[in-house]
This record gives C-alpha cells, sequence and structure tokens, in this order.
C-alpha cells in the first residue's frame, strides 16, 4: 500500500511529493487589495462567462451602463439581450473550442470560449485566461494553458493541441515522473524541463495523519515560493510566456493542481487579478478532479483515505502558505516577481501589454 500511495501522491510527488485568507494582488507599493482601482478599460463587460456541457453552452454577462448586449458565435448572433443576462445556446457545429464574441452597444468587446478544453488523456487542462482584473481590463483567452499530466493524451488530444497553437511546453515535475509517464507533446511543440522541487531533500516521508498530510501540502506550497527549484522553474515559464509571442504556452505537473496552481496563481496575481478570482481559479480543480479523485480514495481503507485526501485536495490555506512565504521572503508580491524569478518593472509592463485587453 506505501508504494500505492507514494505512485498516487504524484501531484505532489517530489515533495511527497468560508473564510478565506486573502492573496494581495501585484502591486509596485506593496501589498494592494481589489477595490483600490478605478476602471480605465474601453471594456463594458464586469462578467462574462462561458460553461459548455453536453453540446450546449451556458452564456452570462453584465455590461456596466449598457442598454444591448449581442453575442455572436461563427460570425451569427446566437443571443443577445440588456445589459445583463443569460442565454443557453445549442446545436452549433463541433469544434475543438468554440468561441463567442461578447459585443455590447458601445466600447471593446471580449473574445471567450469555454475554460476548460476536454480532452480524452486530461481532466484539468485549462485555459488561464478569461479573467477581469482589478483595473476593469481582462486575460485573453487562447494564450496561456495550465494542466495535468500528458502522458497519457491521445493522438487526437495532440492534434488538437497542435490545432489550438500549443508551442511551448513546461512541465514542472520531477525527474522520475517525467520517467516514469513521459509527455506526449503535440508535434512541433518544443518542450521544456522545469522542475519547480529539483534539488529538493525535503517531504520524503508520508504522513501519518490528516493533519500531518496537511502541514506537508504547506510545506510544499512554501517551497515552491523559496526554494531554488522553484524559483529557477517559474522563471522559466514566465521567459517562456513573455518571449513566446507564437504562443501558446503551456505549463502542468502531474494533477495540474499544485506546481501548476502555484504558477498560475502567480501569473494571474502578477496581471492584477483580484484575490478572490484568484483563489475560485486555485479551487476549481477540486471540481475539474473530483472524479478521478474519488475512485483512489475509494480503492483505499477509511484511515488511509483520510490521510490520502488532502494530498488529493486543494485548500485555501495551501495557496494562502505560497502568499505568506512571499512576504515572509520578500515583503511584497512585486519584490517576489523582481528578487525572486527576474520579473523586473518593464518585463511586468510587457507582460500586461501582450496578455491584456481592454
Amino acid at each position: 500500500m506505501k508504494k500505492a500511495l507514494l505512485a498516487a501522491t504524484a501531484a505532489v510527488a517530489a515533495a511527497l511529493t468560508a473564510s478565506l485568507v486573502v492573496a494581495p494582488a501585484a502591486s509596485a507599493s506593496g501589498w494592494e487589495w481589489p477595490g483600490r482601482h478605478h476602471d480605465r478599460t474601453s471594456i463594458p463587460f464586469t462578467e462574462a462567462t462561458v460553461a459548455a456541457a453536453d453540446g450546449s453552452y451556458a452564456l452570462k454577462w453584465n455590461a456596466k451602463g449598457t442598454k444591448h448586449v449581442e453575442i455572436k458565435a461563427n460570425g451569427k448572433v446566437v443571443a443577445k439581450g440588456g445589459s445583463h443576462g443569460q442565454a443557453t445556446v445549442k446545436g452549433l457545429p463541433a469544434a475543438d473550442r468554440q468561441w463567442f464574441d461578447f459585443e455590447a452597444d458601445h466600447g471593446q468587446g471580449l473574445h471567450l470560449a469555454d475554460r476548460l478544453i476536454r480532452l480524452e488523456g486530461a481532466v484539468n487542462f485549462r485555459d488561464a485566461g478569461g479573467y477581469r482584473t482589478t483595473t476593469g481590463q481582462w486575460v485573453k483567452m487562447g494564450e496561456v494553458y495550465r494542466s495535468d499530466a500528458l502522458g497519457k493524451l491521445t493522438a487526437a488530444d495532440r492534434a488538437k493541441l497542435q490545432r489550438l497553437r500549443v508551442k511551448t511546453v513546461f512541465d514542472l515535475r520531477t525527474q522520475d515522473e517525467r520517467t516514469k509517464d513521459a509527455d506526449q507533446v503535440p508535434d512541433g511543440a518544443r518542450y521544456v524541463v522545469a522542475d519547480v522541487f529539483a534539488g529538493s531533500g525535503s517531504f520524503q516521508t508520508l504522513p501519518k495523519t490528516p493533519d500531518e498530510a496537511v502541514n506537508a501540502m504547506i510545506g510544499a506550497e512554501k517551497a515552491m515560493v523559496s526554494g531554488e527549484g522553484g524559483k529557477k522553474a517559474y522563471a522559466q515559464v514566465f521567459e517562456g510566456i513573455g518571449n513566446d509571442r507564437a504562443r501558446s504556452v503551456l505549463f502542468h505537473c502531474t494533477a495540474g493542481k499544485d506546481r501548476t496552481g502555484w504558477a498560475d496563481a502567480t501569473l494571474l496575481t502578477a496581471l492584477g487579478v483580484p484575490q478572490e478570482t484568484v483563489m475560485a481559479d486555485y479551487l476549481a480543480s477540486n471540481d475539474y478532479r473530483k472524479a478521478a479523485n474519488d475512485a483512489v480514495l475509494a480503492h483505499l481503507p477509511a484511515a488511509q483515505a483520510a490521510v490520502y485526501k488532502p494530498l488529493l485536495d486543494v485548500r485555501p490555506e495551501y495557496l494562502n502558505a505560497g502568499y505568506d512565504e512571499v512576504k515572509a521572503k520578500y515583503g511584497t508580491f512585486d519584490r517576489y516577481l523582481k528578487d525572486g524569478l527576474g520579473i523586473d518593472a518593464r518585463d511586468l509592463r510587457e507582460l500586461k501589454q501582450d496578455l491584456l485587453v481592454g
């Protein structure tokens, strides 16, 4: 059973390998909280989402200060209404990803799709974009992706990712993980090893109680921030996102929730996405991975499942431990970006110019 547990804990493999304490957004002046900015965007939408299920698409929007909204798919109007509303769209032709153009009677529109990319060999492959920042800008979709392991991708999956322009793949896993479950990379994509826990000698013992498991996850999160492997790996990812204008960039680990979760949280925070949105995106792995996690727990005795569940979960205290480590080691998030990851004010400005609209 110990061997099975070690194999199953690959989500934190090398390391172990509601009341939310909020995670501050990036600010040159230190820790900045949402709501302190005035919107400077030309985009009137304060909310716009697409959720796909069984061939239908649930659309929702709120466009402040407008009177009329139209939503198009494939160049045709598929929904319309007032400044806020929702609609269900069915009968659209099959596509790798169905895109929708949200357009109000004034201001800039949005180009959005469902966040989840449905694949046969991965369950937590999703778009990092589609979120509104504290300044009212939006993170572009179709530019940066996050995922769980790619070792089980089918030929059809790889072809889909190629059509989605996945040009660079950052593998955040350990050497052991990469050897046991090598990535199936789409043709033409550049593969980059960015081992978050490289050289780490910590977290080699399995927890014996649920509390030990939680503490191990918190310790692993802190190591992602202050460990030399983590700093180097995430610096590689940010450099790749900044340099790869051909897009799209993908980063992943085994479950796509911890090492990948911190990479995505760091990116969104740097772009100015509110902390509650970053937290919600992080916690979404619990939903996307629920079936897979439930299947693992169902095969374990109750006592062992109780110990193992915290290793499968993402929890607010895990992500907040990363932000706490940032504050303890660097003082501000901007200092973490600059001193930890080598991202200075100019780099951050260029990243925002590249990945934000509005």
